[in-house]
């Protein structure tokens, strides 16, 4: 259980930094920037991590069920769709909200759907699961507040708008949050899916557990990339942004997207790897919780180390590390409850 939960924890931690590198890229719009580390993060890098890594992989694609395949491709797409819907809704209602509502839709549903899968479990490590998952969702919608609260400090500081008075309504906003949430649960159900059946096929050619890994996210990040692109061509095209990859920082801004992609696909396959560890019963539902909830954590300190927050009101910090504080503890519960089972 202890390993799971390390490998979990760790996981958070890849994917909360995995979005720094993109402070540094020079020249490109967010669709320039994003577009690109889409395309490296859910095409080039599992393909070179697959096929590279995985003995008898393509014998580990043939193995896996048409029925599993079909749910898995069907919610990686979902998850793919979740993800632009997270984009579009930051323009209704900021950054800070849209992302805890995102996130929290996430972390809620996203723990429970693997249960379809796998049943429910005992009564006692279902309510403490449910405990810990309260206890971060009152983190998230603190930090959600503290958002809040430093736009307006922002607001009044440099006397203009923000991101949070963009077009659009605040219930269209919280209205794209949520069902994109929900949809960007995909991921998880598609993980309960074929985990379990993926690991089988691949040790069966002899590859170590973690290798399993690899191959999971390979099926989910190449299905939910093909949603994710035909976003992108179409915000290119509308904008007229694809010129502005020819820039003199093109190198480094290939270096910057590739590391990113790196991050994020091994934050993926390590939390896989760490619902593997944790048992099949409660692999997917806390392994996710954590995995989710210590990746908002280490993005949240990442912004105070990179002082994002030095405008910030006493008042808005308070209710930050109040949320901090209660999505650590969430995260203790949550992993206490696999040691019931």
């Amino acid at each position: 259980m202890i390993t799971g939960v390390f490998f979990a924890i760790l996981a958070g931690l890849l994917l909360g930094l995995y979005a720094l590198p993109e402070k540094f890229t020079k020249d490109y719009e967010f669709e320039n920037t994003w577009s690109m580390f889409f395309a490296i993060n859910t095409f080039v890098v599992p393909n070179i991590a697959a096929f590279l890594l995985i003995d008898g992989f393509a014998d580990v694609l043939a193995a896996i069920p048409t029925k599993a395949l079909i749910t898995m491709i069907i919610c990686s797409i979902l998850w793919g769709i979740g993800a632009m819907m997270w984009g579009k809704a930051i323009n209704y209602i900021g950054l800070s909200l849209g992302f805890s509502i995102f996130i929290g839709t996430i972390i809620l549903v996203g723990s429970l759907l693997p249960f379809i899968e796998v049943g429910l479990p005992k009564t006692n490590v279902l309510l403490t699961i449910l405990a810990g998952l309260a206890v971060v969702l009152i983190g998230v919608m603190a930090n959600g507040k503290a958002g809040i609260i430093r736009q307006k400090d922002e607001e009044k500081d440099n006397d203009s708008n923000t991101e949070t008075t963009k077009s659009g309504s605040m219930i269209t906003g919280i209205l794209i949050a949520v069902i994109g949430g929900l949809l960007a649960t995909g991921f998880s159900y598609a993980y309960a899916a074929g985990g379990e059946i993926i690991d089988t096929a691949s040790q069966a050619q002899g590859n170590e557990s973690w290798k399993s890994a690899i191959a999971v996210m390979y099926v989910i990040y190449m299905a939910g990339g093909v949603a994710i692109a035909i976003y992108f061509i179409q915000q290119l095209s509308a904008k007229k942004l694809w010129g502005k990859f020819k820039t003199p920082h093109l190198g480094k801004n290939i270096m910057l997207t590739s590391i990113m992609g790196v991050f994020n696909f091994a934050a993926s396959v390590v939390f896989a790897y760490a619902g593997f560890k944790l048992g099949k019963e409660l692999g997917g539902s806390v392994g996710y919780a954590i995995f989710n909830t210590s990746c908002v954590v280490t993005a949240i300190i990442s912004g105070l180390v990179t002082k994002e927050w030095v405008k910030a009101s006493p008042k808005a910090r308070k209710f930050l590390y109040l949320g901090l504080t209660c999505m650590v503890l969430g995260i203790l519960i949550v992993a206490y409850s696999n040691s019931l089972k």
